[in-house]
């Protein structure tokens, strides 16, 4: 069988991995390049694995990332985010992925589209095109390449690399900066049975939907292999996932929310605790500011979508708000976040505006690396 070559690069940025192209090297039609890349990374696979593709099975390593020159003043390099269903024929293009956010900007200077200086740091204006929002990276390089080696210890990330900043700049709401889609910081869910849950729907970074642990006993020290043990919890988490998605107005029916499977996320929290990271390190509770157990795809992620922790970080910043409800005192610096994997600081800025809470930016760190650089091949249909 004949396999067609397109170039790719397979790239880790934060604690996501995902297949790195530019938008040059794919088919024009919406429908076909969808295919091609569902059939790159191996979905839809019924058995759940992705094993004919490049895929991990796992929300965590099934994405795609496009990028392209930026046709904008105000940025250089353009880039949209597909999240990629292990067994399923529709890639979710209604978000971004922090995480990956990370290795854009080396990707691009791999690919030259951007000139970074000799020495020192690369500063690249990153324009997210799912969300239609900016992204400073500031990025270490050496020898005009982007440094991928150093001493930042990235949770979730078994080995240490050279630490990218990334700001997010006006993240908050998709056109009009609102963080609170319904004018609300609590809003109250009902679910197909009747039961009503207290939320707070926030749009910063990515659409998220954050619930009190105890509202579903949620243990937010507990590992993500414990949590996702229990389907009948995950199905109780999906159907509060839908509703709020119907309450945020981004989409009219539960159904259309279904099939809306990136976003939003939803996110448990609860106060500062003591608890054992996934690689056995033992937080006490006061290295964390509050704790969280995230949902991606219908299960609970391994640590924490960069997004989520922006949004966390914004929300606490709302006073009545879920997230603000756990913090026992304001944080003096940026909020630490405790997740399976350990722990994520997000500094955050919340400014009041005519009235209302305005996300003016985000900043947190990650890290990335080229896995590998070559060529992706896919059979011809």
């Amino acid at each position: 069988m004949n396999q067609t070559r397109i170039p790719a690069a397979w790239m880790r940025g934060g604690t996501s991995k995902g297949l790195f192209l530019l938008t040059s090297d794919l088919p024009r039609d919406p429908a076909t390049r969808d295919a091609l890349l569902l059939r790159a990374m191996g979905s839809p696979d019924p058995y759940g694995k992705q094993i004919d593709g490049l895929g991990g099975a796992s929300s965590s390593t099934s994405k795609v990332i496009l990028v392209a020159p930026a046709e904008r003043d105000d940025a250089d390099v353009a880039y949209w985010f597909g999240q990629v269903p292990v067994n399923g024929t529709t890639i979710d293009w209604s978000g971004n992925c922090g995480n990956l956010t990370a290795a854009v900007a080396p990707f691009a200077i791999h690919r030259g589209l951007v000139k970074a200086p000799e020495r020192g740091e690369a500063s690249v204006r990153l324009w997210q095109g799912n969300l239609g929002k900016r992204i400073i990276a500031r990025v270490p390089v050496v020898d005009g390449h982007p440094l991928e080696h150093g001493d930042f210890q990235l949770d979730g990330v078994a080995f240490p690399n050279a630490p990218i900043t990334l700001t997010f700049v006006d993240p908050g709401g998709a056109d009009d900066g609102r963080m609170l889609p319904t004018g609300n910081v609590i809003d109250t869910l009902v679910l197909p049975d009747g039961t009503e849950v207290t939320a707070s729907l926030v749009n910063a970074g990515n659409p998220m939907i954050f619930v009190a642990a105890t509202a579903l006993g949620i243990d937010c020290t507990a590992s993500q292999t414990e949590l996702n043990s229990g389907p009948e919890r995950l199905a109780r988490c999906e159907q509060i996932r839908l509703a709020g998605a119907v309450a945020m107005g981004l989409a009219s029916t539960i159904e259309e929310a279904a099939a809306r499977q990136h976003t939003p996320k939803l996110a448990f929290m609860a106060p500062s605790a003591g608890f054992v990271a996934a690689d056995g390190r033992r937080f006490a509770a006061g290295d964390v500011d509050v704790c969280t157990r995230v949902l991606s795809m219908g299960v609970f992620h391994h640590a924490i979508p960069g997004t989520a922790a922006i949004a966390i970080a914004a929300a606490a910043g709302l006073p009545g708000a879920i997230v603000a409800r756990q913090l026992a005192t304001d944080p003096a610096g940026p909020l630490r976040i405790g997740h399976p994997s350990g722990r994520t600081e997000v500094a955050a800025s919340v400014i009041e505006e005519n009235g209302r809470r305005i996300l003016e930016s985000a900043t947190m760190r990650r890290s990335a690396r080229t896995l590998m650089d070559g060529w992706v091949c896919v059979p011809a249909a």
